[in-house]
């Protein structure tokens, strides 16, 4: 109860100095804030598709896989080779939007192939272990595909081509003159709402997705109804894997630089996002997702500002886990996740 009432009072005064410093003209502009919001919604975008791939593995399998931070970077990783291919050939700059489309596409490939391969090698051995196992495991093979990285292309972080100009202009939406917005971000929000709705219709509409539903239920049930269960599993990881590869390609565009190591921390967050909204939960996941890209924006000004801590911009990584820490104190399930019984807990 203190924690709570603590958490409160502190989000409170925080808010109420910054918008005490705001009426009295010292607070960033109103333009400054509407970046920070589209800045963050595009990141949260991107937070969202990685999530779905946690959710949709524990729904199925009931545990985290924390390797899957590495097949993100795997998708960031091809997106560099192939715009920068482009780049060299001329693609990138005189059809940018072909351009782009192959290089998302050749990274939810790669992605695809990485995250079935882990299933394959590395997790259906384990399929009747102990959750702690497979968990311990996903946590080496997240080691091995990042120094394998690493090892492959150099420790250097490498700089993803710039996008034509016209892509980095800012775009005047609805011709009201105050709502001028960065043309890469919102085509980042873009994508990733349409492969966020491609991601649920898949799930609520095909055969593949109702089996992937039936399996999250009960795989003994699912089993006995003819459904196969380890082709199932092979497409959860597949799906997840394919929406980590977008995320990799939006991700380098959105920031222009991938390294070996790019996966740890955005995977480290997409996870945070996925509990955020309720581990398990597609929905959850891609507004977990959404949610912790609008704190990391706009929290460090909105409230550790409002105390006077300098250098706020420092501390977005701080104020996205303690968010996470909230909804934990106030909602442990999640926003939209659901109370689990004792024999689902064991």
């Amino acid at each position: 109860m203190a924690l709570r009432v603590g958490a409160v009072v502190f989000i409170a005064v925080g808010l109420v100095g910054t918008i005490v410093k705001f009426i009295g003209g010292e607070g960033p502009s109103l333009e400054a804030w509407r970046d920070l919001i589209v800045g963050g919604l595009a990141q949260g975008a991107a937070y969202g598709l990685i999530a779905l791939g946690y959710s949709m593995v524990y729904g199925v399998l009931g545990f985290i896989n924390f390797a899957h931070g590495e097949v993100f970077m795997s998708g960031a990783m091809t997106s560099f080779f192939m715009s920068s291919y482009f780049f060299e050939t001329g693609l990138w700059i005189n059809n940018f939007v072909v351009a782009l489309i192959l290089v998302i596409l050749s990274a939810t490939l790669t992605a695809t192939v990485v995250a079935v391969l882990v299933e394959k090698i590395a997790y259906r051995p384990l399929r009747n272990a102990p959750r702690l196992i497979p968990l311990i495991t996903s946590i080496g093979v997240s080691f091995f595909l990042q120094y394998s990285a690493a090892f492959l292309f150099g420790v250097s972080n490498k700089s993803v081509p710039q996008p034509p100009a016209w892509l980095l202009a800012k775009v005047d939406l609805f011709g009201l003159g105050w709502l001028r917005l960065e043309a890469t971000k919102l085509l980042v929000i873009g994508i990733a709402v349409v492969s966020m709705l491609a991601l649920y219709a898949f799930v609520e509409k095909t055969r593949t997705g109702r089996s992937m539903r039936a399996v999250a239920e009960d795989k003994e049930i699912a089993a006995l109804m003819g459904i196969n269960v380890d082709r199932t599993i092979v497409a959860t990881f597949a799906v997840g894997g394919a929406m980590a590869g977008v995320a990799g390609s939006l991700w380098a565009l959105l920031f222009r630089g991938v390294s070996f190591d790019t996966g740890f921390l955005p995977g480290i967050k997409a996870f945070t996002a996925a509990v955020l909204g309720g581990i398990g939960n597609l929905v959850g996941a891609m507004l977990g997702g959404v949610l912790l890209g609008l704190f990391e924006g706009v929290g460090p000004l909105l409230i550790l500002d409002g105390w006077g801590i300098p250098g706020v911009s420092q501390l977005k990584d701080v104020v996205a886990f303690f968010a996470l820490v909230l909804v934990l104190v106030f909602r442990p399930t999640g926003l939209l996740g659901e109370r689990l019984s004792e024999d689902e807990r064991a």
